[in-house]
């Protein structure tokens, strides 16, 4: 955040702190679906590879539980700082839609902050992204108008997605970094989590995003697709399952990234 956006040191100091634990907690959970995404690739494992995965894995490990309580903290964290920079802007930017980009994104984290929280506390957590997602489809498609709003939706999604991966080739997220501050293999290692790491992502956006026209198109909800749906879908095609490895490796590269991210982000 801009260091001259409030007047109060101490409060930017906060937010900053926030918005480091939610990017490490960003990165763990990336990473994670990354590595199941990759079991998955090579046959060697079924657990799903979206959020809920991820955080199964996180619970069966040693201390699981109070390592649950730290990720559902840092995404706190991170939609704190998400809405102090929907207040006061984010490193100089305080037009309009940067704002409510970040408001938008501040109560993403928070939702995610309840689901992980909510699974820490053994109720689950909500439904695993597949279900998520054809049980919005099919809500949707039942309103008055339904199936226009899903298709804009899906195409929303893809366009989100397209747009992630061209902003990561064009490297422009290392505006956000203090890229003087770091060496020079540092800093060509950061662009090249950063470059595959968003690639990836938005390769799956957008692929979910086409699954979500699709059921639009053809009246059909069980055609929406999570993530986990969405990155089997990869090992699906002409590719076979290296495309899934390249895209699931990018997401662990993006958990990478999302470490770096704590530490270089200009706040």
């Amino acid at each position: 955040m801009d260091a001259n956006a409030h007047e109060d040191p101490r409060l930017g100091r906060v937010t900053t702190a926030a918005g480091r634990s939610g990017f490490v907690a960003r990165g763990v959970v990336y990473a994670l679906v990354g590595v199941l995404a990759l079991r998955i690739a090579f046959g060697a494992g079924g657990e799903d590879a979206d959020r809920q995965g991820a955080l199964h894995q996180v619970a069966a490990r040693p201390f699981g539980t109070a390592l649950l309580w730290v990720l559902a903290a840092g995404f706190v964290g991170m939609a704190l700082w998400r809405a102090a920079t929907a207040v006061f802007g984010e490193a100089g930017r305080k037009k309009t839609g940067s704002r409510l980009l970040s408001a938008g994104r501040a109560g993403f984290y928070a939702f995610v902050a309840w689901g992980t929280a909510a699974y820490a506390a053994g109720s689950g957590g909500g439904s695993d992204s597949d279900s998520a997602s054809k049980d919005w489809t099919a809500t949707t498609l039942g309103w008055p108008g339904g199936r226009w709003l899903v298709g804009a939706a899906g195409l929303a999604l893809a366009g989100v997605g397209a747009a992630i991966a061209v902003r990561a080739v064009q490297r422009r997220f290392l505006r956000k970094l203090d890229t003087a501050s770091m060496g020079s293999r540092t800093r060509a290692a950061v662009t090249a989590t950063g470059v595959s790491g968003n690639v990836a992502r938005g390769a799956v956006y957008a692929a979910a995003g086409a699954f979500v026209v699709v059921a639009a198109v053809r009246f059909d909800p069980g055609r929406a697709r999570g993530m986990d749906d969405t990155l089997r879908s990869f090992a699906d095609s002409a590719a076979g399952p290296w495309l899934l490895v390249a895209v699931a490796a990018g997401l662990v590269l993006y958990g990478v990234f999302s470490f770096a991210s704590a530490r270089w982000r200009r706040f």
